[in-house]
Parts: structure tokens; C-alpha cells; sequence
């Protein structure tokens, strides 16, 4: 009996690994020998919102059902166990803010998101100094997947804050702080997001801190190309990251690397609209900030304000090293490769003369990126006078004229490296 028992577990546990839900290492967590009494005696635990109360009809607020049934996911067994949390398809959940809080004692808990979570649709929140509307903080071997989608309704703050920093600048810092973080991830190791569908944030759709080894796959992550600082994923203070085969349009960067991360993996996602795919802005939350190993391979930048960037703020210290952007294509993208060491948020411009230092990029290498440039400069190089930037490397290269462009060139500032077969020809570097 116990062995059949065993069995059955081991194939359950072998599908899910191998359709995605699981990765090797939480698998390898989990002791599979027959001889294990104690793990012959467990069960995978499973729940379900509705099962608290969670009504699923859009209406009423099913905030209480949802913290309920974390309350007893992230407490259930105490041992080796993976815990699901259901959330079924064809119910729609209005939610008020949410911190789902961890540690938690389940090895790994997997959260099925097949239905629909809406935002409330009122800035009112915002007064009660929460930040960000779902959270999930100190969580280990998360797993949220499904066909589900996670709607911020952000129209609402977008048109408040556009129709209001119209006639007041220092009103649109003031409100624009205020924006909410539609899903935020604070320390949660081994975190894995799959397939499904985040739109319309009031800001950033996906926040990720402080965390490490990170799995995010098969996303579409979409907001109007108008909505202002509606970065579909920022990435901070993280180790060991990796972005996959998503498809990404709204009104920010698609993807924003920022300080004190490393060893960031971008791979496979389509970009556009949006302004592209960043690392920065560095420099802006202090004096000092770092960013090293990021890689990003085999993209698609279509219609976006700006292509493959670089941006640090000035007087700063810190660096950006060991950088590469591979296999890129473009499509009508405006600024395509940017290096700006001089980078100032429209929120929070300075005053007076330019402040001395930078930020030091080195060890940035850009090959084999070819496509259509919506305007003439499709390669800036604007490296800080006294720092610059070094070992910028340029190889198979070739941007050409898009829409309305009648031709491409390079401009630089103290840049130095090398370019082979790079179209247009950088002066600087060659």
C-alpha cells in the first residue's frame, strides 16, 4: 500500500516538474525515497478562496476571503509539503490592497491564478499610505502561475495625474509618488511567475526586490503606451534573474534593471510599445549604486521610444559592468542603442550647473543587433566627460533608416572601445 502510494506521489511530482511548476532544485528539496516513512505519510495540501467566502462576481470586495485562505496556506504542515492555493477560472475578484506576509512553513507554496483580480476602482487607497496593491514579502519557493490576469485599472490614476501636472509641475512629483505598484515581490527566494496576464497597473506592473533566483516565463504584460511609469518589470537589489519569452507593451521601460542587482537573464521578449529595455536609472535613490552581468539575448523592440539603454544619474558613484545586449532586433525604434550618463527624471530635474562624477559603465559589449531606426541618431554615446565610459565593444552591426528617416548616424562623448561591422559607423570606437 505504502509503495503504490509512493509511486502515485512520484508520478504527480514528475508531471508537475515537467510541465514548468516546479524547478529541479525545489524538487530535489523534497526526499522521494520509499523508505521515508514520514514523507510516505504526507499529502499535498490544496485550497480554494471560494471555500472562504471569496463571492468571484467583481462586485463585492473579496479581500478578507483571500487574506483568510493565505492565513492557512502559509501555516499549513510544517514539513516538506507544497501547498496550492486555487483561484478558480471564470470568477473576476475586486481586491483591496494585500500583503501576503511569509515566512512561511510549506516548502514551496503554488498559487493557480485562473480567474481575474481587479483593483478597486478609486485613488482613495492611496490616502491610507499603502504603496502597492498585492505583495507577497518573505515568501520562499513561490510558484504563482495559470491562464489567469491581474488588472490594476489604472486609467483612473493615469488621467488624475495627466490632467493635473498640466497646470501644477510640483503637483505631478507630489501625485506621481503616490502611484501604486500593482504586484510586488520583497525576499522572496526561488520565486517563479508563469503565463499570465498583468494590465493596466496605476505604475510598474511587476516589482521584484531583494529577492534571488528568479523565474519569470510566458508573460503578457500590456498597459496604453501613454500611461505614464507603467514599467512592465522592475528589477532591484536581486540576484540571479530570469526573464523569458514574454511579451511586453505599456507606457515605461518593458523591463528596468536597477541598483544592487546582478546576474540578470533577459531572453526572448518582445518589447513595444514602451520605452525599451533599461538598466537604470542608476543613481537616483542615493549616492552609490551598482550593476553587473546583465545579459540581454535574442529581443524584439517594436515602435519603442528608445531600444537597448543605459542610464545613470549624475554626480553619483558606483558602476555598470559586464553588460551585453545580443541578438537584437528592431523595428522602427526610436534611439536604439543609448548610453546617457547624464540621464535626469522630468519629475525631478535639478537645478543650476552640471554636478561632477558618474557612475563608471565598462565591459559593455552589443553584437550582432540589426533593424530600423525611427530617427537619425540610432547610436548616443553620451558618457560623462571625466569618468566616461570604457571597453564599449560594437560588433555586427547594422541599423538602418525606418519610417520618416532619412538616414542613421552615431554620436559619442568620450566612449571607448571598439566597432567591427557596425552600420552606422562609430567615429569614437573604431
Amino acid at each position: 500500500m505504502q509503495l503504490a502510494f509512493g509511486i502515485a506521489l512520484s508520478l504527480l511530482f514528475g508531471f508537475a516538474f515537467g510541465n514548468g511548476f516546479f524547478s529541479e532544485e525545489t524538487i530535489s528539496a523534497f526526499n522521494f525515497g520509499l523508505e521515508n516513512e514520514i514523507f510516505n505519510e504526507q499529502v499535498i495540501s490544496s485550497f480554494s478562496v471560494m471555500d472562504y467566502g471569496a463571492t468571484g462576481n467583481g462586485q463585492i470586495d473579496d479581500s478578507q476571503a483571500f487574506n483568510k485562505a493565505w492565513k492557512d496556506i502559509c501555516n499549513a504542515n510544517a514539513g516538506g509539503e507544497i501547498v496550492t492555493l486555487e483561484i478558480p477560472r471564470g470568477k473576476t475578484f475586486l481586491l483591496d490592497p494585500l500583503v501576503f506576509q511569509g515566512p512561511c512553513k510549506a516548502k514551496a507554496i503554488h498559487i493557480q491564478l485562473g480567474g481575474t483580480l481587479i483593483a478597486p476602482l478609486s485613488t482613495s487607497w492611496a490616502n491610507e499610505g499603502v504603496d502597492t496593491w498585492i505583495q507577497f514579502s518573505n515568501v520562499d519557493n513561490l510558484y504563482l502561475d495559470g491562464d489567469g490576469k491581474i488588472d490594476g485599472r489604472g486609467s483612473i490614476w493615469w488621467q488624475s495625474c495627466m490632467k493635473k501636472s498640466v497646470y501644477v509641475s510640483t503637483f505631478y512629483q507630489y501625485f506621481f509618488q503616490k502611484f501604486r505598484l500593482a504586484l510586488h515581490f520583497n525576499d522572496c527566494n526561488g520565486l517563479q511567475l508563469k503565463g499570465l496576464s498583468h494590465l493596466n497597473s496605476p505604475r510598474a506592473h511587476i516589482s521584484i526586490k531583494n529577492c534571488k533566483d528568479v523565474i519569470v516565463s510566458d508573460l503578457e504584460i500590456s498597459a496604453p503606451d501613454e500611461s505614464p511609469n507603467t514599467d512592465g518589470i522592475d528589477i532591484s537589489n536581486s540576484y540571479n534573474v530570469q526573464i523569458l519569452q514574454s511579451i511586453i507593451g505599456t507606457g515605461d521601460d518593458c523591463v528596468a534593471i536597477n541598483g544592487g542587482s546582478s546576474f540578470i537573464n533577459i531572453t526572448g521578449v518582445v518589447c513595444g510599445p514602451g520605452h525599451g529595455i533599461s538598466i537604470g536609472s542608476l543613481g537616483d535613490g542615493g549616492d552609490y549604486d551598482t550593476v553587473e552581468q546583465v545579459h540581454v539575448k535574442n529581443c524584439t523592440l517594436t515602435e519603442t521610444q528608445n531600444g537597448v539603454r543605459i542610464k545613470t544619474f549624475q554626480g553619483r558613484s558606483g558602476y555598470a559592468r559586464k553588460i551585453s545586449f545580443e541578438q537584437i532586433v528592431l523595428s522602427n525604434a526610436r534611439n536604439p542603442i543609448i548610453i546617457n550618463q547624464f540621464y535626469q527624471d522630468k519629475g525631478k530635474l535639478s537645478k543650476g550647473i552640471m554636478k561632477a562624477g558618474a557612475i563608471e559603465i565598462t565591459d559593455v559589449t552589443y553584437s550582432d543587433i540589426r533593424g530600423t531606426s525611427a530617427n537619425d541618431q540610432a547610436i548616443d554615446l553620451r558618457c560623462d566627460n571625466v569618468v566616461g565610459c570604457s571597453n564599449i565593444v560594437m560588433r555586427n552591426i547594422d541599423i538602418t533608416p525606418g519610417v520618416d528617416c532619412p538616414e542613421t548616424y552615431a554620436v559619442c562623448n568620450n566612449a571607448h572601445g571598439s566597432a567591427t561591422e557596425t552600420q552606422p559607423r562609430v567615429p569614437c570606437l573604431s
